[in-house]
C-alpha cells in the first residue's frame, strides 16, 4: 500500500525505513527551527516531525517505539494514534523514563509509523455486570483476572 505524506516545512525530514521487511517508518524530530531540544528525567514533550499523512478510510497510523531509542535512551512514545480523516501535522508524544537528561538533535529518528485495519465498532450498555453471559464472544475462562492473574 501507498499512502501520500507532506512536509508542512523545508526542515521537515521525509520518513524512511531501515529494511525492506521492516513494519514500520522511522520519523524524525523535524522542528521548523533547527534546534536540539532536551528531555530532563521524568519529562514528557510533543516534538513535531513536520510530516502529514492521508491515512485511507479503514486503517490509522499508530506511531510507536522505535527499538534503539526506546532500549539505549530511555525514550518512550506516548499513546499516539493517527486517525483517517486526520490532515494535520503528526506530533511524537515522548517521555524519558530514565535517569538521565537526553538531547534530541533534529533529524533524530524518534519514532516509527506501523499502518493497522481499524475494525469499526459500536459500544451498546447492559444492565448485566456480567458482559459475556448474553452471548459466548470469547473462549477465554479468564473472568475477572487482571495483571499477573495467568502467572499462576
Amino acid at each position: 500500500m501507498i499512502i501520500e505524506y507532506h512536509r508542512t516545512h523545508l526542515n521537515a525530514h521525509p520518513p524512511s525505513r531501515g529494511n525492506p521487511s521492516d513494519a514500520g517508518l522511522d520519523i524524525h524530530f523535524s522542528p521548523k527551527e533547527h534546534a536540539p531540544i532536551t528531555i530532563k528525567p521524568g519529562e514528557s514533550v510533543i516534538l513535531g516531525t513536520g510530516l502529514k499523512f492521508g491515512v485511507p478510510h479503514g486503517y490509522m497510523l499508530e506511531v510507536k517505539n522505535r527499538s534503539s531509542v526506546a532500549s539505549k535512551r530511555s525514550l518512550l512514545v506516548g499513546a499516539c494514534v493517527v486517525d483517517s480523516g486526520y490532515d494535520g501535522e503528526v506530533f511524537v508524544n515522548l517521555h524519558n523514563v530514565g535517569t538521565e537528561t537526553q538531547v534530541v538533535e533534529p533529524h533524530s529518528k524518534i519514532a516509527q509509523i506501523v499502518m493497522t485495519p481499524v475494525v469499526s465498532f459500536r459500544a451498546m450498555e447492559t444492565s448485566n455486570p456480567d458482559v459475556y453471559d448474553w452471548y459466548p464472544i470469547t473462549i477465554s475462562e479468564r473472568g475477572d483476572g487482571a495483571l499477573g492473574s495467568t502467572d499462576k
